[in-house]
């Protein structure tokens, strides 16, 4: 059997830090509600000159520097990104490759909305199991969407915790830790249309709203309340399954940032501690690169113990529910 590890994380934030105050005074939406509610202290903006292959630049050397790892030993550089990039029909990650040195690298994209680690990770590990000449994918994701909202539309209110900023990931074949177990995925279609940015494409090509919309907000969070905790829940099963594990070896959740009450919902279903899980209430939510942002941190702040059963869970909108299952430290 082919394993596959996570053998380095790395992440970079603008310097630029937008603190709830100032949400607050751009929203009308009360600072208190945004740190209790929206367990938002903050936020990182990226300049106004700062795209996404910049930070996945940015957080792409730190890595190979961190690692030691020579960029021309790199078989595939994935993008998995916010789609909002620096330019339209274009691909973010043959000019990731070429600006880091990866000059052997077979650069793919799958970029995507907030579900993008877990599934960037089984993709990779799909691809490292099913084709033998690979030894190693290099994962970036980025998020520069803090640039989609508009302060003043009600019905995006719930988008207003969206910040900037990337993470990067290494898997290997073989290695000697940090094994990438199972992952799992469900979507529900029906929610496809409710979350968008209407001007650009081919419906809407120079006309249309230039922000994130929600079309109809009330009834997306009806069918949200009603299947979101399931989802995640369902998704979290299937994965750990897969993973020869339930519920309860889960040791740490690297979760998407969400709002506070369904961030405790989702630990009190999954039956983990809310200490032994990620809060990113100074950087909001950054499209898929929170769960990886997340377990980098843990790792950085050595949170994580050998033998530790990490769950990554996240959802996007489209509407997709994502997990993946890593066992941190030495293979057993």
């Amino acid at each position: 059997m082919t394993r596959v590890s996570l053998a380095a994380t790395a992440s970079y934030l603008p310097e630029r830090w937008m603190p709830a105050a100032e949400v607050a005074v751009a929203s009308g939406v009360p600072e208190q509600v945004l740190v209790e509610k929206f367990a938002l202290r903050g936020k990182h903006i990226a300049a106004s000159d700062e795209h996404v292959s910049d930070m996945s630049v940015r957080a792409c050397e730190a890595l190979l520097a961190e690692a030691g790892v020579d960029p021309e030993s790199i078989d595939v550089l994935m993008y998995f990104g916010s789609m909002w990039k620096d330019y339209a029909v274009w691909q973010a990650a043959p000019w990731i490759a070429h600006r880091i040195g990866a000059t052997n690298a077979y650069a793919v994209e799958y970029d995507n909305v907030s579900c993008g680690t877990p599934v960037a990770l089984r993709l990779a590990k799909d691809m490292l199991v099913a084709e033998p000449e690979l030894r190693n994918v290099l994962l970036v994701g980025a998020c520069r969407e803090s640039y989609l909202l508009d302060y003043a539309n009600v019905r995006s209110r719930f988008m207003f915790n969206f910040g900037d900023g990337a993470a990067a990931g290494l898997l290997v074949k073989g290695g000697e830790r940090n094994e990438l177990l199972g992952s799992h995925g469900v979507t529900d279609g029906s929610l496809s249309l409710q979350v968008k940015v209407a001007r650009g494409g081919s419906v809407h090509m120079d006309d249309g709203y230039p922000f994130l919309d929600v079309d109809d907000p009330a009834a997306m969070k009806e069918q949200l309340d009603a299947s979101s905790l399931r989802n995640f829940v369902r998704t979290a099963d299937v994965a750990l399954g897969r993973s020869g594990l339930t519920r309860s070896d889960v040791s740490y959740l690297c979760a998407l940032h969400m709002k506070r009450s369904m961030h405790i919902a989702l630990c009190e279903a999954l039956g983990v501690d809310p200490a032994h899980a990620g809060v990113l209430d100074d950087t909001g939510h950054m499209s898929g690169v929170d769960t990886l942002l997340s377990l980098d941190r843990a790792a950085r702040a050595e949170t994580l113990r050998d033998g530790d059963v990490v769950l990554l869970l996240a959802a996007g909108t489209g509407y997709t529910w994502a997990a993946s299952v890593i066992r941190w430290g030495p293979f057993a």
